[in-house]
């Protein structure tokens, strides 16, 4: 039997009718006419190529043919797995579930959230909870957020694909940074001040001598001298504390380089820089990854 020709409500049907032996009864068990049930019984004679149901010889009721007896008993354990499958509700505990979360983290958003979901994680989370971060590759994450190769993104805006469901996080302005005992001085920038410095560009796309604060200066007619280009933000404190370069990132960043670093506003207007969480549709109601969302955003500075 091709169970692709089955309809599924033709067997809850038989279900009743072998429970109940009698149409008028199953009839209204179902909540369907009798005339529309007896319809189903002979739909379901056709297809079984027995007469599952005769008129029992009292002229009350019917009577289970063989193979309806023989049919029975499965058939109904069969429905009542089918419907635990299909009200099963997912939950997640994650004191008690084991789970491995992979997380793709820019730069940036591992020191501002994965450092501090780390810290956190133990008090939240029992040893069942384990989470991978990897840097998110520009070309390939859509694609691995589609497979489930990555439960969550946090990165720049502009690196979230269309079609994922997203949350802001943070929302920050950029300033320039420069060692302590800087030979520019302290004193507030202006706009050729900071164009002649040497700059240290931190950029997602390896390679690049040109960020957004390059296309901001492009747009007022003004450029500055990029003389290094990193992808980690974590060799930035390094590179400033032993040369005079500058570099110009979120202030959420430079913050906890205070000791070392002074930070200065920027002598232009910039569109600032935010965080974003990002997620594929398909996890927006799984237990697990709404509690990790839920977390990072309790987790979140500010």
């Amino acid at each position: 039997m091709d169970l692709r020709q089955i309809d599924l409500n033709l067997l809850v049907s038989l279900d009743a009718l072998l429970a109940e032996c009698n149409v008028t009864r199953a009839a209204r068990r179902l909540h369907v006419s009798q005339p529309a049930l007896s319809a189903q019984l002979a739909r379901l004679r056709q297809l079984f190529d027995d007469p599952l149901l005769l008129p029992a010889e009292t002229g009350r009721g019917m009577t289970p043919t063989a193979r309806a007896l023989a049919l029975g008993p499965a058939l109904h354990s069969a429905l009542k797995d089918l419907e635990s499958v299909v009200q099963h509700r997912p939950s997640f505990d994650p004191f008690a579930d084991a789970r491995t979360f992979q997380l793709a983290v820019n730069d940036t958003a591992m020191v501002v959230l994965g450092l501090p979901l780390i810290e956190k994680l133990s008090a939240h989370a029992g040893p069942g909870v384990r989470i991978a971060f990897r840097s998110p590759d520009v070309a390939m994450i859509g694609a691995q957020l589609e497979r489930g190769e990555v439960d969550l993104l946090l990165a720049s805006e502009r690196m979230v694909p269309t079609a994922m469901k997203t949350r802001p996080l943070l929302y920050g302005r950029f300033v320039m940074a420069q060692r302590k005992g800087h030979p520019r001085g302290s004193g507030p920038l202006d706009l050729d001040a900071y164009c002649t410095q040497q700059h240290v560009l931190v950029t997602e796309i390896g390679g690049s001598m040109s960020g957004y604060v390059d296309e901001t200066l492009a747009a007022l007619g003004r450029t500055r001298s990029v003389v290094l280009s990193v992808e980690k933000f974590m060799l930035v404190p390094e590179i400033l504390r032993n040369s005079d370069y500058v570099c110009t990132l979120p202030s959420m960043l430079m913050s906890r380089f205070t000791d070392v670093l002074d930070m200065f506003e920027l002598p232009f207007s910039d569109r600032g820089f935010g965080l974003r969480l990002a997620w594929h549709p398909r996890n927006h109601v799984d237990p697990a990854v709404s509690w990790l969302r839920e977390l990072l955003w309790k987790v979140c500075p500010g």
